[in-house]
């Protein structure tokens, strides 16, 4: 095998400013090298290149769900190992896509650029459990702005991969499950 190279990617989507991202792979003999980030690719898409203040990592079972969170923050996503079924939806009231739901598959990889203020969750689909990796251009803060929204709505649209069980605890908590719905959000953008 000679040594074989993927270029970075970016694919637009419809949330004005969400960004599916594939990373730079060299692929030899020994096995695969991914760049995780380089601030250079970035500025040349036109993307944001932090700088990244605060990295988590989550590791999560086989059918659980974290999110529908959007703090003021902008954050790369990925995962380090597993897969995940991204969802993101636009809250930022003035956005030309407010309301839009993006679903993304994340493999290893594969990243997204999430903007402020749009919801970012996921569900494990792996066997076992995965790893999601989140930069964040600020730290995170108990109270900090943003919004939630309920990954149980309906109305999102949401296709799910593994079911869900709202009352099981194991796959969504009890703090998600009783965010509010988008209706109620965009409501409450209209009272203000």
């Amino acid at each position: 095998m000679s040594v074989r190279i993927e270029d970075f990617e970016t694919h637009s989507t419809a949330i004005h400013g969400l960004t599916v991202l594939r990373m730079k792979h060299i692929h030899d003999e020994r096995g695969t090298i991914r760049e995780f980030f380089r601030a250079s690719a970035m500025r040349e898409a036109g993307l944001s290149d932090g700088p990244w203040q605060q990295l988590n990592l989550t590791e999560t079972g086989h059918g659980a769900v974290r999110g529908l969170h959007g703090e003021a923050m902008t954050k790369l996503v990925s995962v380090v190992s597993g897969e995940v079924f991204g969802v993101y939806v636009d809250t930022r009231p003035a956005s030309p896509t407010l309301g839009a739901v993006v679903t993304v598959p994340i493999t290893v990889g594969t990243q997204v650029l999430v903007p402020s203020g749009v919801c970012n969750g996921f569900q494990s689909v792996s066997p076992g459990t995965s790893q999601y990796l989140y930069c964040f251009d600020q730290e995170w803060r108990p109270g900090m702005p943003g919004t939630a929204l309920t990954p149980l709505d309906p109305a999102l649209g949401i296709d799910w991969p593994i079911p869900l069980d709202p009352e099981d605890r194991a796959q969504v908590s009890a703090k998600d499950a009783a965010a509010p719905r988008l209706a109620d959000y965009l409501a409450g953008l209209e009272r203000a």
